[in-house]
């Protein structure tokens, strides 16, 4: 269930037109401030008319093919109840073909990896403006005014941004009017600029320029927050995307056009050591422009950090990605922070800038991963797309956009040593170990030891009723990973009849079940016997798993119904005022079983390495106490093995110790 704010901001409205202006445009909004200057200097950085013309063409039609036509008016209408993201797009096709989980993994990796890069280059380009005010400003003065702005954006992440995200969309109105307007001034010099709009001679950039196919790696860098559209869907709604996005559009192409105008005024010269976004500012306006451009470079940051938490979120609750604390600052319903991705984007952003030491060499490194997200994204798309409309539909979109980021792939594969090994590198990281966190879970469902808990209601009623032992608690609760609501795993049995056994008035037997939807909150119940209980939770892969709530809440209405008995207490500080009705839920002890991998098991090498692999990544994520909401109950951890398949027994043979054979 979403809440009243979240939801209206999805309805076209016109504050929904300003959150999507804040949030959605930001990593695109901010594309002017350097790519012109990256693509001019891989056209050799001669301002001659057919490159000119070339490259706002190119960039005109990029952002209409790939931005436009995929994301606006194809890719946002695969949204999973109203949110979006390549993690969404995945659950909604996960059924087609198991090997999309990987294509999945792929782009979120690619994603996040190439996320860490554009706070620095957005930043970065931003306060190397200050350069016109002061063209004596050292580099390294530029270099820890970015470090400090960065570090301070992520500083602000542990107390949430709701009061700041309120200024996104008014400032980035400012943000897109100004850099439109500025196109308009310096297009009156040179109006024929609009002329390039014409495909023709983008065309003819490509084929005639010895380096046309490199060209398109700068091309690429208008389009990289895309996929940022279709992320952001549950945000702000697809139609306030879709209306905001032809003013975004219209300014954008505006502004490149004014670059492209302003350096038509010094045809056939090397215009390599000029920065054309600030260059067509007036002088009057220069510092200004720096100052919004910055703000614009804060606000692109913060949406990519907010989205970086919230594919986190949603790979952990898909079992793509080890469980790690999540902290919700506000009580904004989806607005997450997340101490170690916090961190890591942090180095990650700090590192890129002091590794890189300017913008111009970020953008030499910048799009390489992105790409191969789009990509990605595009063949789930044409699982999704064969899935609601029909093959032909789905193959002709496939092709095409299929060819286009192809070739996109291709121009940005020369990047790889200019430092896209950086990110690529960081993407690798990341897809292994999400590989191994999906895939240890796997072996684990496929061979973990499961039995029917209806073969044990005897023996459960027999303990329940049997004074001679002492009483462990009213309601014990066991967590499940078990999908058959009959049955659960032999260690839970054997933890409650064999270790020493534990008597209570219930047992619950908790299975989680992440749906694919992203907001569901439902539960359905299996009534084992008198004393034991399967309960289901139904979950959205965005709902936070507070497993002691749910169950005091699902045991308070089964008792109302009459499901099962009372459970009055007799003794509490608030006994007399506690509830304001009759039901009273008496103690609940949460069993937690850590697993610890044996030796005593039926392997492959292949799979023992990884569940080893995933134990030891598992030593430092949160805690099942913590990512369950259990800092407050009454828990207690109980470490056992973990036995999996039918490893073939050791006979031993006797033999008498004064004859031995």
């Amino acid at each position: 269930m979403v809440d009243k704010a979240a939801h209206s901001n999805r309805i076209l409205s016109l504050a929904g037109l300003i959150v999507a202006l804040g949030v959605v445009f930001g990593d695109i909004g901010t594309s002017p401030l350097y790519t012109f200057r990256a693509t001019l200097f891989l056209a050799g950085g001669i301002a001659t008319t057919d490159i000119i013309y070339g490259i706002v063409s190119l960039i005109f039609w990029t952002l209409t093919i790939q931005t436009t036509i995929k994301y606006v008016l194809i890719t946002l209408r695969a949204d999973n109840k109203g949110e979006g993201g390549i993690f969404s797009l995945f659950t909604l096709v996960k059924e087609k073909k198991f090997w999309l989980v990987f294509i999945a993994i792929i782009g979120g990796a690619m994603l996040l990896a190439d996320g860490i890069i554009t706070p620095a280059i957005t930043v970065t380009s931003a306060i190397q403006g200050l350069r016109l005010l002061s063209p004596d400003l050292a580099q390294t003065t530029i270099i820890t005014i970015v470090i400090v702005i960065l570090t301070a954006l992520f500083f602000i992440q542990r107390f949430g941004t709701s009061i700041v995200g309120k200024l996104f969309g008014p400032m980035m109105i400012i943000w897109f009017l100004f850099i439109g307007l500025v196109g308009i001034y310096n297009i009156r010099f040179n109006p024929g600029i609009l002329m390039a709009l014409n495909p023709v001679y983008g065309i003819k950039l490509l084929f005639s320029n010895p380096v046309g196919l490199l060209i398109l790696g700068g091309v690429f860098l208008c389009t990289t927050g895309a996929e940022a559209l279709y992320s952001d869907l549950g945000h702000c709604g697809r139609d306030n995307i879709k209306i905001s996005w032809i003013f975004v559009k219209i300014m954008l192409v505006l502004n490149y056009c004014g670059q492209g105008a302003y350096l038509l005024t010094m045809e056939n010269q090397d215009v390599t050591h000029i920065d054309p976004f600030f260059d067509i500012i007036p002088k009057e306006l220069l510092i200004f422009g720096v100052v919004i451009a910055t703000i614009a470079a804060i606000i692109a940051s913060q949406a990519l950090i907010s989205g970086s938490f919230t594919l986190v979120s949603e790979a952990i609750k898909l079992n793509l990605f080890p469980k790690i604390n999540v902290i919700y600052p506000t009580k904004i319903k989806g607005q997450i922070y997340i101490p170690l991705i916090t961190f890591l984007l942090w180095v990650g952003s700090v590192g890129v800038v002091l590794f890189f030491q300017n913008a111009e060499h970020m953008e030499a490194a910048y799009g390489l991963a992105i790409t191969i997200t789009m990509l990605m994204t595009t063949i789930l798309l044409f699982f999704y797309l064969r899935k609601t409309y029909n093959k032909v539909v789905a193959s002709v979109v496939f092709i095409i956009f299929s060819s286009i980021e192809g070739v996109f792939l291709i121009a940005n594969l020369q990047k790889f040593f200019h430092g896209g090994y950086v990110t690529l590198a960081i993407s690798v990281i990341l897809m292994f170990l999400m590989y191994v966190w999906f895939k240890g879970f796997s072996i684990k469902i496929a061979k973990h030891a499961s039995v029917p808990i209806i073969n044990y209601s005897d023996q459960f009623d027999a303990l329940t009723a049997d004074d001679n032992i002492p009483c462990y608690g009213t309601n014990l609760i066991y967590l499940s990973e078990v999908p058959d609501p009959n049955r659960v795993e032999r260690k839970i049995i054997y933890s409650i009849l064999n270790k020493v056994p534990k008597r209570a008035q219930h047992y619950w037997f908790v299975h989680i079940n992440v749906t694919d939807e992203p907001y569901t909150t439902q539960y359905s119940i299996n009534r084992i016997c008198n004393h034991s209980t399967r309960v289901t939770l139904h979950l959205g892969f965005k709902v936070r798993q507070k497993i002691n709530y749910f169950m005091k809440f699902i045991i308070t209405e089964m008792i109302k119904q009459g499901d099962i008995d009372d459970q009055p207490r007799k003794y509490s500080i608030n006994l007399h005022n506690e509830l304001e009705d009759h039901i009273k839920i008496s103690d609940m002890t949460f069993v937690i079983l850590n697993e610890y991998l044996s030796n005593y098991n039926d392997l492959s090498k292949f799979e023992n390495w990884i569940l080893k692999a995933k134990f030891f990544i598992k030593k430092y994520t949160v805690s099942p106490i913590k990512w369950f909401g259990l800092e407050y109950s009454s828990v207690v951890t109980e470490n056992v093995p973990m036995i999996m398949g039918s490893p073939k027994h050791t006979v031993l043979t006797r033999i008498d110790d004064d004859n031995p054979k």
